[in-house]
């Protein structure tokens, strides 16, 4: 197994700018490895999209490579540049705020800041929800295809009184948050929950996580929702901009 893997990460390597394509032959050859060992590796590099064959059957670096470097660049960013906008947000409103990244049909919580006068809310720094299920889960599955294949292969099950479990009805929420730019999730994660979630986009115009702002429902109910979502969208577009993200 380990032996794979380090043929693996050597059939990356022989991507350059200089060769940014290759063939099965030519990968071969340059590290001396069984045409039909380098055929199988490949294949596996394809299926999991950190290669990808192009329309001369040659292979080129993939998308997966891509989604790992924005999740390098941004968990390395994140306490920086995203902080001081974070607790911003929570000395205006009462409340827990959250920066989330998606994984394998969850969302995982890389940040989590909580005003002092908030309602403690059982979630830490690593800890997973359905993305189906949350505020900044539907956010993120609203702005990537493959996010949401991945979370309806999983199944969508209850996990609060108002949990999204039909695949039409969450699909045509999805293209309402990707036009709106928020999401809500009102009773859905946790009873008694609603949070507001806005994308972080990277340099690169991928999504790569979301922030959301989270409060029992009578707090956010009473509260000035308008200026509550607006605020949200503005934290998660200033914590883009940091990344490098320019909005046209």
């Amino acid at each position: 197994m380990i032996g794979s893997v380090r043929k693996a990460c050597q059939i990356i390597s022989c991507f350059s700018n200089e060769d940014p394509a290759l063939g099965i032959g030519e990968i071969a050859e340059r590290l001396d490895m069984n045409i039909s060992t380098a055929h199988h590796l490949v294949s596996t590099l394809c299926a999991e999209g950190v290669l990808m064959k192009d329309d001369r059957k040659k292979y080129r670096l993939g998308w997966r490579l891509l989604e790992w470097n924005n999740h390098v660049m941004f968990q390395q960013d994140v306490y920086d540049k995203a902080m001081p906008l974070v607790k911003e947000l929570i000395h205006r409103f009462r409340g827990t705020v959250h920066i989330a990244m998606f994984d394998k049909g969850t969302v995982v919580f890389v940040l989590k800041v909580s005003s002092q006068e908030s309602t403690p809310i059982q979630t830490y720094i690593g800890s997973r929800k359905p993305a189906y299920a949350t505020s900044s889960g539907k956010v993120l599955l609203s702005h990537n295809a493959v996010y949401l294949k991945e979370t309806l292969e999983r199944g969508l099950l209850g996990e609060a009184p108002n949990t999204i479990t039909d695949i039409s009805r969450l699909k045509q929420e999805l293209e309402e948050i990707r036009i709106k730019g928020y999401s809500i999730s009102n009773n859905e994660n946790s009873d008694g929950m609603y949070g507001i979630a806005a994308p972080i986009f990277s340099y690169s115009e991928e999504i790569i996580a979301a922030v959301n702002l989270v409060a029992p429902i009578s707090y956010m109910l009473a509260s000035d929702r308008k200026m509550m979502i607006q605020s949200v969208k503005n934290t998660a577009q200033l914590i883009s901009k940091e990344l490098g993200y320019i909005e046209v």
